[in-house]
């Protein structure tokens, strides 16, 4: 790629989904039939409230995605802060963008 301030487009397809966690803190995001030959490059990001929210691809297929999200209450112990064992968060908007490797 120059330096020169030419841009240079990625190739490919790029596919967006949006899902919400259940009770489990589980989303399954569902690509398109045959956009992919293998499990696609996957960026993650979340929407919710506040709170230390902990995101995680679960499984990665190229017919669909699973995200996993924590979410850790922060406590002080000792007037310092930390963050409790994370639980499964319902209710978390997860975004995602995929496309081919």
């Amino acid at each position: 790629m120059a330096t020169s301030g030419d841009y240079q487009p990625t190739s490919g397809r790029v596919e967006r989904a949006t899902g919400v966690t259940d009770g489990s803190g589980n989303v399954t995001l569902a690509w398109p039939a045959g956009v992919f030959s293998a499990p696609p490059v996957v960026t993650i990001a979340l929407q919710a409230g506040a709170g230390f929210y902990s995101p995680r691809i679960t499984a990665n297929a190229a017919g669909a995605t699973t995200v996993n999200v924590l979410q850790a209450a922060g406590i002080t112990l000792l007037g310092i802060g930390v963050l409790a064992a994370g639980a499964p968060a319902s209710g978390v908007t997860v975004h995602a963008h995929a496309t081919a490797a």
